[in-house]
């Protein structure tokens, strides 16, 4: 079986699939937490699996996508010692076939290399990829896949905490969508600028990026906090959740079937 591992700023997801088939097998979300030792994540990954019906002695193959340099090292130490398996560990230096058209290639987020490769594999280039997280990503292939570029941003929840904790008369509120822009009491307003103004950010930055590409690219939402935005704006096509935990399941098919030949 192959372990996928997504390693983002908050969470990090462990994937399970079984070689041939394009479902999960099952995943996990836990912290990504920087101080969790090698033999830390083992013991955890150890434990869910054994809580699912799964020995963790039928992984026998690994990759890694991760923006936390000091865990990309815990996990990979965890693969190779106590997996005994050499983690592919996603990165712009493995050939995918799109190119990195940006100034620092070399610097672009394992998980925005992921995601361009499974838009492109799943629907096609041009497109636009919306990756609501800790950040708001955003990017952009062409009808290659080719990586442009794209714009980083604060995403929704980091927005909502940095605001609760620096002014005094405000507070933290469930994230989700009002029923209304114009909001009645405070709780309705956070909701109405925290949410409502970041889709209407997204809605300009789409539109903004269309034009500057010349053509009206399809958008893809994913990230775990897409489901607050999805079917929300006619310029949201697509919803696609497990985006990237796939993307990393492809990415390690075209890996070996390299190897292979």
């Amino acid at each position: 079986m192959l372990l996928a591992l997504e390693v983002g700023n908050s969470n990090t997801l462990f994937g399970l699939y079984e070689h041939g088939k394009a479902g999960l097998r099952t995943s996990f979300r836990l912290s990504t937490d920087r101080n969790r030792m090698p033999d830390e994540w083992f013991a955890l990954l150890s434990s869910l699996l054994d809580s699912d019906g799964v020995d963790v002695g039928d992984i026998d193959s690994v990759i890694l996508s991760s923006v936390v340099p000091h865990v990309t090292t815990m996990l990979s130490e965890m693969s190779v010692t106590r997996l005994k398996i050499e983690p592919v560990v996603v990165g712009s230096h493995l050939d995918l076939g799109i190119e990195l058209l940006v100034d620092e290639p070399e610097k672009v987020g394992a998980d925005r290399i992921v995601d361009c490769f499974a838009v492109q594999s799943r629907y096609g280039g041009p497109a636009i990829i919306i990756d609501l997280g800790t950040a708001t990503t955003i990017d952009v292939i062409d009808e290659h896949g080719n990586y442009l570029g794209g714009s980083i941003s604060a995403g929704v929840g980091t927005s909502l905490r940095a605001l609760a904790t620096n002014a005094a008369q405000l507070f933290s509120v469930e994230l989700k969508q009002p029923d209304r822009v114009i909001g009645r009491n405070t709780a309705e307003q956070l909701q109405s600028g925290i949410v409502i103004g970041h889709q209407a950010m997204l809605e300009g930055m789409i539109e903004r990026m269309r034009m500057e590409i010349g053509t009206d690219a399809p958008v893809i939402l994913t990230g775990g906090l897409a489901k607050l935005f999805a079917g929300k704006s006619p310029l949201f096509n697509h919803y696609d959740p497990d985006l990237t935990i796939d993307g990393l399941r492809m990415i390690h098919d075209r890996v070996q079937r390299g190897r292979s030949r």
